[in-house]
């Protein structure tokens, strides 16, 4: 995958993180003002929206409706390996399961999660000489998307800094990067821990175009507790830790 390809795939999918949020009803609410749509203030979890009730008490019920996607991009793979239209579809299909209802294809759909963008294809093995060279070719990609997003205004203004600093010094190119990459990450909380499910906008959006992505993030997280640490990803990312001073608080907060 090249430069362009990549920058595609960042600025396409990378800003979009899948939540999960709870499924709020209309009782946890206070009562809304008269003539106030009720659901204005309920957030639905993914593949859910808000529905209003005779009494306007409120449901988080499955969405009805996915809106057509045209781009093949928009496609997704889920852990069942079966290609849904979007991630849009892929969620409610796994609400209709989870509520038995007739629109429920198969019951084990239930747990159904996005695991990469695009089509469902066989991802090939990647090699040891393939996996070894990783990190350098990460490092690479990191500080060309956090340059190319620099150039089209994409980049969050806290990080601007850390680019313009690594256009000057080729010594801080590839730390400034990583660093931008786990704050970029690292938001809710912000605790210097990146979980698996925080690490979703970066593996989702490449797996059908990087095979080695997945193993790679997998041993990023070399004590296997599910979360990658501050300094594991320097580690697997070819990093001392000196080098990689935690930032992300400061930069959230704008003092850099």
């Amino acid at each position: 995958m090249n430069r362009k390809e990549l920058l595609v795939v960042v600025l396409l999918f990378g800003v979009v993180a899948l939540s999960d949020a709870k499924k709020a009803t209309g009782k946890d609410l206070k009562e809304p003002k008269k003539g106030a749509n009720p659901c204005q203030d309920v957030t639905c979890g993914a593949g859910t929206e808000c529905v209003v009730r005779p009494d306007r008490s409120t449901v988080c019920d499955c969405v009805k409706e996915c809106s057509s996607e045209r781009d093949d991009r928009r496609k997704v793979c889920s852990n069942k390996n079966v290609t849904f239209d979007s991630d849009c579809h892929l969620h409610q299909m796994a609400c209709f399961c989870r509520q038995s209802m007739d629109n429920c294809t198969d019951p084990e759909y239930e747990h159904l999660h996005v695991d990469y963008y695009g089509s469902c294809k066989q991802i090939k093995d990647c090699t040891d000489a393939e996996f070894a060279d990783f990190p350098r070719r990460m490092r690479e990609w990191l500080f060309n998307i956090m340059r190319d997003m620099a150039k089209t205004k994409a980049l969050p203004e806290p990080y601007m800094k850390l680019e313009k600093q690594a256009e000057v010094s080729q010594t801080r190119q590839w730390v400034n990067a990583v660093i931008w990459k786990f704050c970029d990450l690292d938001i809710e909380p912000t605790n210097r821990v990146v979980s698996r499910h925080e690490l979703f906008p970066l593996r989702a959006p490449l797996l059908a175009m990087e095979h080695c992505i997945a193993p790679f993030l997998d041993s990023c997280d070399a004590d296997n507790d599910h979360q990658v640490t501050l300094k594991e990803w320097g580690t697997c990312l070819g990093l001392e830790l000196k080098e990689i001073a935690n930032k992300c608080e400061d930069m959230h907060a704008g003092r850099m």
